[in-house]
């Protein structure tokens, strides 16, 4: 369990932050952008589970969705670089995708097809799960760069979720729509 008795430390004052393994980095260091841009799509789930109303059972998904992101930040926060920690360091793993992956069938079942490309917007649910998902979409593109980087890695089931993830607000955004009864689509030219 994390116990926290201070919230400032002034270590990082300098512009560097300390990763989970003990070494410190840049504050503008591709991890910490990847781990930061993945606490941002946690706090933009907060804010969509604030419309949830009678929506109880999408809102147990985002809760759950909200504590496997402190597991990916953990993650990203602990670079596997070959060498033994003290602890076992905590990782996404296939389990976490397949739940995300069997919650996404279980809402798009309930859903007519699309036809059209859909607008982020409708209800106020709607437009922070969307907002969320473009977010995960950031943090998404951060972390493939950071899997590109030479000596940095990102585990194949962290990019599977983070992936998925994005999946699944749309998902949620248009189930939040009326079942995509109220999307607001796109109509291509529509103000030439």
């Amino acid at each position: 369990m994390v116990k926290l008795n201070r919230i400032y430390t002034r270590t990082g004052d300098k512009g560097t932050t300390g990763l989970a393994s003990g070494p410190r980095r840049s504050k503008s260091d591709l991890r910490i952008d990847s781990f930061g841009a993945v606490d941002e799509t946690n706090a933009a789930i907060g804010l969509a589970l604030l419309h949830t109303g009678s929506h109880s059972a999408l809102a147990a998904m985002l809760t759950r969705i909200q504590n496997d992101l402190f597991d990916l930040g953990a993650d990203l926060a602990t670079p596997d670089t070959g060498e033994k920690l003290e602890w076992e360091a905590l990782r996404i793993v296939d389990a976490q995708v397949e739940r995300l992956e069997s919650e996404i069938d279980l809402v798009n079942a309930e859903l007519a097809p699309l036809n059209s490309f859909i607008l982020p917007g409708g209800s106020p649910l709607s437009a922070h799960l969307h907002l969320a998902r473009t977010v995960a979409r950031r943090a998404e593109r951060l972390m493939v760069a950071l899997n590109e980087k030479d000596g940095e890695t990102v585990g194949a089931p962290a990019l599977k979720y983070i992936n998925r993830l994005s999946d699944f607000l749309f998902v949620a955004a248009r189930h939040a729509n009326e079942g995509g009864k109220a999307d607001v689509l796109w109509v291509p030219g529509k103000n030439r």
